[in-house]
């Protein structure tokens, strides 16, 4: 179900967009809206047949997202959410308030190094069930900041996500440049973006600053090479006034080299961003190594020694053995051998 569809059944019921508003904040707001108290705060706010309706309409959209399992690590609880039908995605809640989203189950790009592109893509997900997700999220604590990093290449669900931010921006209270907008370079994405009514920061999918490489790595990204994707980027930067968040995700003897601590300044230095060097979490399979400690500490000195502004972000839930798409793989492959013991 997307956000219109639900929004058409309000109106239908003979809610005015006041009425609607009214509802789809105390959604958001993760309270739960057919309780008492809430039924009473509606009561003179709502027309009858929407009241009435509210009851089921809870119970719908609370089967939206189940949560299926939760892995509590250092650095934030992984969640393994059940839609409705039966598929999982992964939420997780970051330090400082913060929330990411799902919205595939899993993923067409196939980027080598992650497990979710090991599934292929199942199906996407609407903008109610990534709604959810933050609903949900919304239950357990507070939500500020909401990065669209999870499972799924945000591009190739434009118009679910594109809902959803509008809504975030909008009746969620969650300011815009707390929303994040990541992907491998679709060029739709810099068509529509600065067209909305809410523009979301953005995380560009980088990895390397050669363009075959990341041919190899992105198998079936956009053909969009490393120069172009930075100018992309800059041009929406300063556009919006929110810095790009490029992504590097550290893999050992393959983009970790002094050729690419070479060519990374001459790519980034004096763009309006941050480099994100991610090191390469090695739960996710033996096809790849994260580097050295000590060479991840280098590289980034190296960085900010030539002008590049450069942190070290870790894959969430790598203490859990939860790191992207991990999670749902397990319990995908523990319902398989329940299966075929039957």
């Amino acid at each position: 179900m997307r956000f219109s569809d639900f929004d058409l059944r309000l109106a239908a019921l003979g809610a005015q967009p006041a009425h609607r508003g009214r509802v789809v904040r105390a959604w958001l707001s993760g309270q739960a809206f057919n309780s008492d108290t809430w039924r009473r705060r509606f009561d003179n706010f709502l027309p009858l047949a929407v009241r009435d309706a509210l009851p089921a309409l809870a119970m719908e959209l609370d089967g939206l997202a189940r949560i299926h399992a939760e892995h509590a690590g250092n650095d934030g609880s992984r969640l393994l959410l059940s839609l409705a039908d039966s598929q999982m995605v992964e939420s997780v809640l970051l330090p400082r308030d913060g929330l990411c989203v799902s919205t595939q189950v899993g993923c067409a790009v196939g980027c080598l190094f992650c497990m979710t592109g090991k599934s292929g893509l199942i199906r996407q997900v609407t903008s109610m069930e990534i709604l959810a997700q933050f609903v949900m999220a919304r239950r357990l604590r507070a939500v500020k900041k909401v990065v669209f990093m999870g499972m799924g290449e945000p591009a190739h669900n434009l118009a679910n996500v594109l809902e959803v931010i509008d809504l975030l921006g909008t009746e969620g209270n969650i300011g815009h440049k707390n929303l994040v907008f990541s992907t491998v370079g679709d060029r739709r994405v810099f068509e529509a973006l600065p067209q909305q009514r809410v523009k979301p920061a953005l995380a560009l999918s980088l990895h390397t600053t050669k363009a075959d490489l990341r041919r190899h790595l992105l198998p079936r990204a956009p053909h969009i090479t490393p120069e172009e994707l930075v100018e992309l980027g800059e041009a929406y930067a300063r556009d919006t006034g929110y810095p790009v968040q490029y992504q590097w995700t550290l893999l050992k003897g393959v983009n970790d080299g002094d050729d690419e601590l070479d060519a990374i300044p001459r790519l980034l230095k004096g763009k309006f961003g941050v480099l994100n060097v991610i090191p390469f979490n090695s739960l996710e399979g033996d096809d790849y190594e994260r580097p050295d400690t000590e060479r991840i500490r280098e590289i980034v000195r190296t960085l900010h020694r030539r002008g590049v502004l450069t942190k070290v972000r870790n894959s969430a839930g790598q203490d859990v053995e939860g790191g992207c798409g991990q999670l749902r793989a397990r319990a995908v492959g523990a319902e398989q051998v329940i299966e075929l013991r039957r």
